[in-house]
């Protein structure tokens, strides 16, 4: 359920129901809708009928709801994101050619790490981030570098939830995590968003002058299989080339 007073506009409702799918893996009942957002049933059947009409939500044949290709469309059609996509693609295209990992591209969302983009093959390990996903900041490689170069540069104070028994979730572990961040130039997540899965990320930037990444580039995968050092130095010449070709 939402935290705090309902909205009472028909559109904040309305985008309150099409979070609520966006943010499930799987087709949520009307009953599960009504739950996450904390509208009344029949106000959530009204507005979730007319996002079907609207093609921004389907409806499944079981009758449960996810998200529908219009909204996608839609989402494909923002010029910054598209662009920062398009210009990323060869970069994270040839990372995943040398480790034959999951390799991302995300954007600073909130409190979160949003995925735009994800590489991967049959030989990655299997992960559960997905292209649209997000995961809490304090918890991934490509989060930690958003947190490590904000303007105030102060991990979250809000209690922070634990995903696995690795996660940091002290203030003091996080801050002295994240000043390691700053120092060497790029993120580590061990293990603290998925048991046995592992990551480095490095900061992008729009201009190579900027103080703030505006993305991260990330290799996720097996633990055992990623020597940290190497792939950080691998990592930043990615997101070192891509700050120079959105400076150009």
């Amino acid at each position: 359920m939402t935290d705090g007073p309902l909205p009472k506009s028909v559109l904040a409702r309305g985008v309150l129901l099409l979070r609520a799918c966006g943010g499930s893996d799987t087709a949520l009942t009307l009953a599960e809708l009504a739950l996450r957002t904390g509208l009344p049933k029949p106000t959530a059947h009204r507005l979730i009928g007319e996002l079907v009409r609207l093609g921004l939500v389907e409806r499944t044949p079981e009758g449960t709801y996810r998200i529908g290709l219009g909204l996608f469309v839609l989402g494909q059609s923002a010029p910054s994101v598209r662009e920062l996509c398009d210009a990323a693609l060869p970069y994270l295209g040839d990372l995943h050619d040398a480790t034959q990992e999951n390799v991302h591209l995300a954007v600073p969302d909130g409190t979160d790490t949003l995925f735009l983009e994800k590489v991967t093959g049959r030989r990655a390990t299997p992960i559960v981030s997905r292209t649209g996903g997000r995961l809490p900041a304090h918890c991934t490689a490509t989060g930690k570098v958003f947190l490590a170069l904000a303007e105030d540069r102060r991990p979250p104070h809000r209690t922070l939830p634990r995903l696995t028994p690795r996660t940091l979730v002290l203030p003091g572990q996080l801050a002295r995590d994240l000043a390691l961040t700053r120092a060497r130039g790029f993120g580590v997540n061990l293990e603290e968003a998925e048991v046995g899965v592992s990551a480095v990320a490095a900061p992008v930037y729009a201009r190579g002058r900027d103080s703030r990444p505006v993305a991260a580039i990330s290799v996720t995968g097996g633990t055992r299989r990623l020597d940290v050092d190497r792939l950080g130095a691998r990592v930043c010449a990615a997101a070192r080339a891509l700050t120079r070709a959105l400076s150009a």
